[in-house]
């Protein structure tokens, strides 16, 4: 389940494990942050060019969201891809196809967006597909492109991340429920009428 950029309220494990397509996998420690990594624009760069192979015109958004779409930004060694379908409950119309190339459907969030994730085939990516005009779709992105270009709030999203990281977490879900708050407080400057592009 990916970073949420609104507040909602942290999943309980029942909720977790409701979500996941077979047994979740339990981290029982710490998350590792790695320091930002020129190739992770290069990576997805890879999984874009095979996402819209395989799916054609269905694909009608891919974006690179997340931590590793922002420079200069710790993360994860995880990259977060964004897929927008026609409609992400029929999976019929999607998840053969990503399937067959070696995706793995991993969690299925019928009340939240109709959210899917799958995993990639060769590279540790959470491809995250919503039906296209959702409004989590547009979230991430203006979260990605605001941090891109303000020094200020990635230092405060950073230091979040690092202090949150040094933590033990049951499920890495945890850790991102965690870290909702302060990405609710960066959203309302960004999302702010006379917030300002820094670079």
């Amino acid at each position: 389940m990916p970073e949420s950029t609104d507040s909602p309220e942290p999943l309980t494990d029942d909720e977790i494990a409701e979500a996941n397509v077979g047994e979740p996998v339990r981290l029982d420690g710490r998350i590792e942050l790695c320091e930002p990594d020129p190739s992770w624009a290069n990576l997805y760069s890879r999984e874009e060019a095979r996402i819209r192979n395989v799916l054609g015109n269905k694909a009608l958004v891919v974006e690179h969201v997340g931590s590793t779409a922002v420079p200069r930004l710790a993360a994860k060694p995880i990259i977060d891809v964004v897929l927008a379908v026609a409609d992400s409950s029929d999976e019929g119309s999607y998840v053969p196809a990503l399937e067959a190339e070696g995706y793995v459907l991993t969690i299925r969030e019928e009340n939240w967006f109709e959210h899917r994730l799958l995993k990639g085939p060769d590279t540790n990516i959470n491809l995250h597909v919503f039906s296209e005009g959702s409004p989590e779709i547009a979230r991430m992105i203006a979260f990605r492109d605001h941090l891109r270009t303000n020094p200020g709030d990635r230092a405060r999203y950073e230091d979040a991340k690092r202090e949150l990281a040094s933590q033990d977490w049951k499920f890495v879900q945890n850790y991102a429920d965690a870290k909702s708050p302060v990405i609710a407080e960066i959203m309302q400057r960004a999302q702010a009428p006379h917030a300002r592009q820094e670079i």
